[in-house]
């Protein structure tokens, strides 16, 4: 078999890059019944050893919200028995041109000054990752709840924070929840602030279940401090 893969730069407008890449295989392909499903979560097409001890039949449905989350698009066709093509298009904001070659690695993850909503309702939790975000010179206003977290974001001008760390199991209101409630709030940063989950949960469903809320990325506890910092710095 073979897997042949190109990308193409499609016409840019309005300071928008969008490109294609389409992947096609010489696989088993995948019938038209199942074609119409294939973005429903927790299906699959064969259910034998292999995809029932490896597999979730998440993949396809995760990926599909990852790339709607992107402002993009899949599409799949397949002939059984010939093979299957996948086309992805996703847009990007034309960025501007800056030397980072001189820049350390600490330097690209730094978090200094970066105004940090933090949502824990653990005590011990919450003052740990306060106290570390703090020593990496962030700044750091702590609630014990989600319906806390959504008081002070709406409360605040736009622009306070920069970044919310979203515990996602609390009481009176959880993560997922306090996430959907802020993003319909009638601002602009509401839509675009990175919510980062913080959850014991890490299994695809409930990274799934975090991105449609609106949420931008999961963090798995106990927290990798390193990683923690590195995913703020990356979506800010």
């Amino acid at each position: 078999g073979a897997i042949h893969t190109e990308v193409d730069a499609l016409p840019s407008h309005d300071h928008k890059l969008v490109f294609r890449w389409t992947i096609s295989d010489t696989g088993i392909g995948i019938s038209r019944e199942y074609l119409e499903k294939i973005f429903e979560p927790f299906t699959q097409e064969n259910v034998d050893a292999r995809s029932v001890y490896h597999g979730t039949g998440l993949g396809m449905s995760i990926a599909k919200a990852l790339f709607e989350q992107m402002g993009g698009s899949i599409e799949i066709t397949s002939t059984p028995g010939i093979g299957s093509t996948f086309v992805i298009t996703l847009p990007f904001e034309e960025a501007e041109e800056r030397d980072i070659s001189s820049e350390t690695e600490s330097e690209r993850n730094s978090i200094q000054g970066i105004k940090i909503l933090l949502a824990e309702d653990n005590e011990i939790n919450r003052e740990v990752a306060q106290v570390l975000l703090e020593e990496e010179g962030a700044v750091v206003t702590a609630v014990s709840n989600g319906r806390e977290a959504v008081k002070l974001f709406s409360r605040h001008p736009e622009g306070t924070f920069d970044v919310i760390l979203m515990d996602i199991m609390m009481p009176l209101m959880n993560g997922y929840e306090a996430t959907r409630q802020i993003r319909k709030l009638d601002r602009t940063d509401a839509s675009s602030i990175p919510i980062i989950a913080l959850t014991a949960n890490a299994f695809a469903e409930d990274v799934r279940h975090a991105l449609d809320c609106g949420m931008n990325a999961h963090l798995a506890k106990p927290l990798d401090v390193e990683k923690m910092i590195h995913t703020i710095a990356l979506y800010l």
